[in-house]
């Protein structure tokens, strides 16, 4: 979350990626996969250990040494922003999707219909389970409002608005899934108690909770048939409550749903911390880690084409993986996105029923494309898209007027952003506007709530006003700069200025 006066994070990924930029087809609004798919045929079962760890701010030395020495098979890991390639390498994973926030001993897939909400971790030979990782925004802390005297039924209202509404995208994929008989395993720093650890009989373990709490996320994720691996294994919250954040609430989750079986739910954190099962020193984060066991019958691989990651810089080699069980003799046509697989940009060999190829996107242009997997005869089985970066792009930002007047809204456009998750706007006075030594006011994520769970945006827009988080709002009159700033961090990509004055703008 962005702090003020915080000093600013020196990362040469980050700073690389200010200079890049995405093409605008990248969004959060694409479209749905139509249909229903084919029930999903399982394969044996097999163990599967899965650890969600909120490292703070990239983490460092300390949080790398845990994720080593747990050695989970995948991890989500929140707020690893653009240090994850790094972490990759000084833990031992040998795949990692930055976007998607993972790691994992096993092959990652963003494959066609998940639409950037989720991969598909191959943890056998052309059988997969479909994981998410999602990270749920901090604004509006509900217990924080319950212990200052708010209402429960507000504290819902708000968090429905919050965070809730934040998982629509993902719930929606998550029902499909389970409804089509996946194993479906979900990991995230939700920002939020769950509604098991704020029962009846949880009523008066806290002094300012008089009643049961119905936290949303949890009760939406429950009743679609998701199950809280620790609260599983641990079932009594007075007994055990598991706190995985500083404030002393339980706000990390791994989340498991379908054919599968909990085996076993630790808490990975301090040493002597209560509930700690598996304890480290030095002890870094503001969040300790779950890390949880299962017994889980994979499914097999569905008809699909995919990308191992759907950003890229042009120049980058993709490997494009594909299944067609029924076919053979297939291509992979390469074509701008929405043109046609007849007139393809590079056309790749698709050997056999399943397989991987290399595509070396050197030669095209910046932009987004599909890869469409064809069969012998030409016809579309399965496509999946991703984009390039220009690496020589400048990320553009600018406010829809010059000047406003005092308690008008203000409409900041972006393009060519680098579009990381956690992007954020910031406003600050023109006297004091380096983001790595001065105050910010009125500030927003450019995907707003949702900037955790939704692929982010290279161009967009968001209005600020009156319901903006920071302030004063009304801004006083005055001179003021507006940053795009990177990755929940205080590096800014480019600024525009703007007044307020005390008239009509």
């Amino acid at each position: 979350m962005p702090r003020n006066r915080r000093g600013a994070v020196t990362l040469t990924a980050i700073l690389v990626l200010a200079a890049l930029s995405l093409t605008a087809c990248f969004s959060d609004d694409a479209p749905e996969p139509d249909g229903k798919a084919d029930r999903a045929t399982l394969g044996e079962p097999m163990r599967l250990r899965l650890l969600v760890y909120n490292i703070e701010y990239g983490g460092g030395p300390a949080t790398d040494r845990v994720i080593r020495r747990v050695d989970a098979d995948v991890v989500g890991v929140l707020e690893s922003y653009n240090r994850l390639p790094e972490i990759a390498r000084k833990t031992g994973y040998p795949y990692y999707n930055v976007s998607l926030q993972l790691l994992s001993k096993y092959p990652i897939h963003e494959p066609s219909g998940a639409q950037g909400l989720y991969a598909l971790i191959e943890v056998k030979p052309g059988y997969v389970i479909p994981f998410f990782n999602d990270h749920l925004d901090y604004v509006a802390w509900g217990p924080r409002a319950l212990r200052n005297g708010a209402s429960v039924e507000s504290v819902i209202e708000t968090e429905n608005e919050v965070r809730a509404s934040a998982l629509r995208r993902p719930v929606a994929a998550m029902t499909r899934l389970l409804d089509q008989g996946y194993p479906v395993f979900l990991t995230g720093d939700f920002n939020e108690p769950s509604s098991l650890d704020y029962a009846r009989k949880t009523v008066g373990s806290r002094d300012w909770v008089d009643q049961p709490v119905p936290w949303p996320v949890s009760r939406t994720l429950l009743e679609i048939g998701f199950r809280d691996s620790y609260r599983e294994q641990h079932p009594d919250p007075l007994k055990e409550p598991g706190i995985t954040h500083r404030s002393g609430e339980r706000i990390d989750y791994v989340y498991a749903g379908g054919p599968s079986k909990t085996l076993e739910s630790e808490i990975v954190g301090e040493k002597g911390g209560r509930d700690v099962s598996l304890e480290f020193s030095p002890w870094t984060s503001d969040h300790r880690a779950v890390l949880s066991t299962f017994e889980v019958r994979p499914a097999a691989m569905p008809a699909m084409v995919s990308v191992d990651a759907r950003l890229r810089t042009l120049g980058d080699r993709i490997t494009v993986a594909y299944n067609a069980p029924d076919s053979d003799g297939n291509r992979i046509e390469i074509v701008p996105e929405g043109g046609d697989p007849g007139s393809p940009a590079r056309s790749l060999d698709a050997p056999g029923a399943r397989g991987t190829t290399r595509l070396d996107t050197s030669g095209l242009d910046p932009g987004g494309y599909e890869a469409v997997l064809v069969d012998s005869e030409g016809g579309e089985l399965s496509s999946v898209s991703f984009w390039l970066r220009d690496p020589r792009a400048e990320t553009e930002i600018s406010t829809d007027r010059r000047t406003y007047g005092q308690g008008e809204p203000i409409t900041v456009d972006w393009s060519d952003g680098p579009a990381n998750r956690w992007d954020w706007l910031g406003v600050y006075r023109a006297s004091a506007s380096d983001p790595r030594s001065d105050d910010y006011l009125i500030w927003g994520y450019t995907g707003l709530h949702a900037s955790g769970t939704v692929p982010p945006r290279t161009e967009g827009s968001i209005t600020l006003g009156p319901d903006t988080q920071g302030g004063p709002w009304p801004l006083p009159p005055g001179r003021y700069l507006v940053h795009y700033l990177l990755a929940d961090q205080y590096n800014s990509a480019a600024s525009a200025r703007f007044t307020v004055t005390r008239g009509t703008g």
